[in-house]
C-alpha cells in the first residue's frame, strides 16, 4: 500500500520577507501612514473643502484661524486652508515627477557604466562634473534663463512645472547613478551573470532579465530619498520667488508670502512649514525602512 504524497507547501514570496521586516520597523510604519495621510488630504482634500483658493474674500482679511476659515485667511481674504491643500498638490507632484527623472537618469548612466567598461570612465567623469557643481546657483541660472519661453510656450503653471521637474531632475541623478554603478559592477561577477554571458545572451536582455531585477533595492531607496529632496528644492525655490506664480500656490511660495507678516501671523508660516517638514520626515523614515527591509543579511535575522 503506497503512502500519499503530501502536498508541498508554496515557497514564500520574497516580497513577504520584506513587508514583515518592514512592518517591523515602528518609525517607517508611522511615517507611511502620516505620508498617506498627507496624500490623501491634498488629493481628496477639495472635495471635503470646496472653497476656491484663489477666490478673494475682502471681508474676511487677515481672519484668525476659526470655524469659517480653520487655517485663517491671508491679506486678500483667501482660505489658508484651501490654500495649503492646493500647495500641497503642487509641491508633491514636483517631488515625485522630479525623483522619476533623476531616477530613470541616474539607473541609465549607473548601468551603462557598471556594465559597459568602454562607457566608465567618461560618464563618471560626468557624474563627477555635476557633482562638483554648485547647484543652488546652477537652479536659479536655469530658472532666470528658461522661465520665459517655457511660459510662453505651454502656459504659466505648466511652463514652469516643467522647467522646475526638469532642473530637480537633471541635477539630483548623481547619487543613483553611483550606487547603481557600485551594484552592477558587483553583479558582474556572479556566477548567474557568468552563466548567462557563456550562453550568448545579449547585453541588452543580460540588463533588463538580470541586472535591473537586482538593483531594484538602491533605486527603490533612492526613490523615497529623491521624493525629500526635491520637495525641499522646488519649496527653496519657490520661497525665493522663482517657482510658480504668486497666484498659484506651493508650500514654499506660501512660505514666502507669509514671511513679512512673521511676527504678526506666524501661524501663516507654521501651517506649511510643518508640512514641508512632515513630508520630508516621513519620506525619510520610509527610505530607512526600505533601505533596511530590501537589505537580504537583515531578513535573515
Amino acid at each position: 500500500m503506497t503512502e500519499t504524497a503530501q502536498p508541498t507547501k508554496a515557497p514564500r514570496s520574497q516580497w513577504w520577507d520584506i513587508w514583515d521586516q518592514f512592518r517591523h520597523h515602528k518609525g517607517a510604519m508611522l511615517a507611511s501612514f502620516v505620508f498617506l495621510l498627507i496624500l490623501v488630504a491634498v488629493l481628496f482634500g477639495k472635495f471635503l473643502w470646496p472653497i476656491d483658493p484663489a477666490y478673494n474674500d475682502y471681508g474676511a482679511m487677515d481672519q484668525r484661524p476659526s470655524l469659517a476659515h480653520p487655517l485663517g485667511t491671508d491679506g486678500l481674504g483667501r482660505d489658508a486652508l484651501a490654500q495649503m491643500i492646493q500647495g500641497g498638490r503642487t509641491s508633491i507632484a514636483v517631488g515625485m515627477t522630479a525623483m522619476l527623472l533623476a531616477l530613470f537618469l541616474g539607473t541609465f548612466i549607473g548601468v551603462l557604466s557598471g556594465y559597459f567598461r568602454r562607457l566608465d570612465g567618461i560618464l563618471m567623469r560626468i557624474t563627477d562634473l555635476f557633482l562638483a557643481l554648485p547647484l543652488l546657483p546652477l537652479l536659479l541660472v536655469m530658472m532666470m534663463l528658461f522661465r520665459e519661453p517655457l511660459s510662453a510656450a505651454f502656459g504659466p503653471e505648466m511652463g514652469i512645472f516643467i522647467l522646475m521637474v526638469s532642473a530637480i531632475g537633471i541635477t539630483s541623478w548623481m547619487p543613483t547613478a553611483r550606487i547603481v554603478r557600485g551594484d552592477v559592477l558587483a553583479l558582474k561577477e556572479r556566477e548567474f551573470i557568468l552563466s548567462a554571458q557563456s550562453i550568448g545572451t545579449t547585453p541588452f536582455k543580460m540588463i533588463m532579465r538580470h541586472i535591473l531585477p537586482n538593483v531594484m533595492s538602491p533605486i527603490m531607496v533612492s526613490a523615497t530619498l529623491g521624493i525629500a529632496n526635491a520637495i525641499i528644492t522646488e519649496s527653496a525655490l519657490s520661497f525665493l520667488g522663482l517657482g510658480f506664480p504668486p497666484d498659484f500656490p506651493t508650500w514654499g511660495r506660501l512660505l514666502n508670502d507669509a514671511a513679512e507678516y512673521l511676527q504678526i501671523y506666524p501661524e501663516r508660516v507654521i501651517w506649511p512649514g510643518l508640512a514641508i517638514s512632515l513630508t520630508v520626515l516621513s519620506v525619510n523614515y520610509i527610505g530607512d525602512g526600505l533601505r533596511d527591509a530590501l537589505d537580504p543579511r537583515l531578513r535573515k535575522r
